[in-house]
């Protein structure tokens, strides 16, 4: 049955929405009555982090019971809700949308058949959310939405594609709030949308779709506080075999080892950003580098994809709220048209709509197959 369907009869009332929100040491929750959010916070994991090498079905079995704990503390049961939506995690590739929460999907993140990445956890925590009691699961624009324009799957070695991984739900939820801004239809928009966190995502979005993006998670792209970015690649196949490293050593080194914390030895942007206020030079060079490589990719988009023709740059993460950062920035890529700022990710906040789209019939989930 589908789910536009299914939910027919039900939509004169408001919805009751749990939203989660998996990250490295918490996951971040949230209670929506329709769209509009009741409560929020994020539950520590730090004793579950310590077990990250454990099964995802048993973290998720941690995480979830230490959730259900605050629930009951703030007076709801799982029972009282109608959805539970999650961010997404590594599954094949999908088209953007939301998707129910089955079986294949959750066997998939379990076994970590396309990778492993704490955001596994969330459609298996949704899932047991709900299970038995009436509720629906979905995720929305996982990490691994694929919308890749052909020329841009090409990588300059035909056993090696270009694979789209990146903050597609973060992305898609403020480049739709910016085109509306502009007066236009997010179908129609051309524009950058940077994602600026952990790690760095900068998008071209193109007729509704991220056409071309780098691979935030695997090292494509600018550095960040805790990733290389793209490195020069025979320097570092000699640093691998110089150095002794397996395929999970190098792996871990490039993607949570490098970056601005491998120079200045933090990957806290607020910290790095009081040291250049202070007049820190190496903390100057280094942050300096960071955004010039950011702008680097934003440029290559503009070039490449739009042929300068950009309707607005969009920064978002929490590196968004820095001021050096911002300014430096504007100061590379504001010939390009608007430069605007939304340091708050809205995350939470997509999830629940996305949920409620479903729930209102107004678009249907799709199904992971």
């Amino acid at each position: 049955m589908k789910d536009s369907q299914a939910f027919s009869g039900k939509k004169m009332r408001t919805p009751l929405i749990f939203v989660i929100n998996p990250g490295s040491t918490s996951t971040k929750l949230a209670v929506f009555k329709g769209l509009r959010r009741r409560l929020e916070w994020s539950h520590s994991h730090l004793r579950e982090n310590e077990v990250y090498y454990s099964s995802m079905k048993e973290l998720a079995g941690l995480r979830t019971a230490g959730i259900l704990e605050d629930l009951a503390v703030k007076g709801y049961h799982p029972g009282d809700f109608d959805l539970a939506v999650a961010r997404g995690g590594l599954l094949k590739p999908l088209r953007g949308g939301v998707y129910r929460v089955n079986r294949k999907m959750v066997e998939d993140l379990a076994a970590c058949i396309y990778g492993r990445h704490l955001s596994n956890l969330g459609a298996i925590m949704a899932q047991r959310m709900v299970a038995g009691r009436g509720g629906k699961a979905y995720v929305v624009n996982p990490v691994v939405v694929d919308e890749l324009a052909p020329v841009a799957r090409i990588s300059g070695l035909p056993a090696i594609a270009r694979r789209s991984i990146f903050h597609a739900l973060n992305q898609k939820a403020i480049a739709a709030r910016v085109a509306s801004r502009l007066g236009k239809d997010y179908r129609s928009a051309r524009l950058i949308v940077v994602h600026a966190g952990g790690g760095v995502s900068v998008g071209a979005h193109l007729d509704g779709k991220v056409v071309d993006v780098n691979n935030a998670l695997e090292g494509e792209g600018p550095f960040s506080p805790e990733r290389s970015g793209g490195l020069p690649l025979l320097d570092f196949l000699r640093y691998v075999m110089d150095n002794g490293l397996d395929l999970h050593q190098a792996q871990h080194l490039i993607t949570r080892n490098s970056g601005l914390a491998a120079y200045l030895g933090t990957k806290d942007c607020r910290e790095i950003e009081r040291r250049v206020r202070e007049g820190d030079p190496r903390a100057r060079l280094c942050y300096r580098a960071f955004v010039y490589q950011v702008a680097r990719e934003i440029g290559a988009l503009a070039a490449s994809v739009f042929n300068g023709r950009v309707d607005a740059v969009v920064l978002s993460g929490g590196i968004a709220a820095g001021g050096y950062f911002r300014r430096w920035l504007k100061k590379h890529v504001g010939f390009l048209g608007p430069v605007y700022a939304f340091p708050r990710t809205g995350e939470m906040e997509a999830l629940a709509a996305g949920g409620w789209e479903v729930w209102m019939g107004k678009t249907r989930a799709r199904t992971y197959r």
